[in-house]
């Protein structure tokens, strides 16, 4: 039924594939693989910003994938916002724990948009693909669910055309975790998504008020001593996408404590 809905929709209502522009559907097979998550990874920007938190992204920005971000967040095709939470739902779940772990909920944090992008757009971006990933997540058997305790508590310049180095002093101390940001966040794992790392700046910063809220680290841990702290007080963070070179190919390497 679900098939026959959607030609019928494509006879109506016809469209183009987001990625590459094929007739008649939505997202094509090919341009889905490329959102799947199969080279779902560790990146690292270079220059790495201090205090970025370990990234996890789900392929690379470049042809098909940015197309289809650009056409969701720029062109407001809401319905992309399916494919590209499965993307975002694979790069959580390569930063672990998967199904059946024990290790509780995961709460996504999605940074914000400033208020004037939202209303240019039409929508929020980050958080609406969170909402699909952790729909995906919570079939796949993780326990999930979006808190959106972040918000801008000042106004910042627009990021693009800006260097990573302007992209810092844009967004330094610019986010602040909201007065219910503990109650929305406890017992859960928090993880902390967008749908584009490039520079890293925004994640550092989305970071940065995090710990200073005293969040980081948290997952539902049972009870006892140390119950509700994550054991590697590692602060996480995926993505949809980042640059192809960002990506961390080298085993053994961990981008946080080498300071890449």
């Amino acid at each position: 039924m679900r098939g026959w809905w959607q030609e019928l929709a494509g006879l109506v209502l016809p469209v183009d594939c987001a990625g590459c522009g094929a007739v008649r559907v939505l997202v094509c097979g090919d341009c889905r693989g490329a959102l799947s998550g199969a080279e779902a990874g560790l990146v690292s920007p270079s220059p790495r910003p201090e205090g970025l938190p370990v990234v996890q992204a789900s392929a690379a920005y470049e042809g098909a994938v940015r197309a289809v971000l650009l056409a969701h967040k720029e062109r407001g095709a809401l319905p992309l916002a399916g494919v590209l939470g499965a993307a975002l739902a694979a790069a959580v779940l390569a930063g672990g724990p998967g199904p059946g772990s024990g290790r509780g909920e995961v709460a996504l944090v999605p940074v914000p948009s400033a208020r004037r992008q939202v209303r240019a757009r039409g929508h929020d971006p980050a958080r609406r693909i969170a909402l699909a990933a952790a729909g995906r997540l919570r079939r796949t058997g993780v326990p999930a669910r979006v808190a959106p305790v972040l918000a801008l508590r000042r106004a910042v310049a627009d990021q693009a055309g800006l260097g990573a180095r302007q992209r810092r002093e844009n967004l330094a101390g610019a986010l602040a975790v909201r007065r219910d940001g503990a109650r929305l966040t406890e017992g859960a794992r928090i993880v902390l998504v967008d749908d584009v790392v490039t520079t890293g700046a925004t994640l550092a910063e989305a970071a940065r008020a995090v710990r200073a809220a005293g969040l980081a680290g948290v997952y539902g841990g049972g009870s006892g001593e140390g119950a509700g702290v994550s054991t590697d007080g590692v602060l996480r963070a995926a993505v949809v996408a980042a640059p192809a070179d960002s990506f961390v190919r080298a085993a053994g390497r961990h981008p946080e404590a080498s300071g890449r």
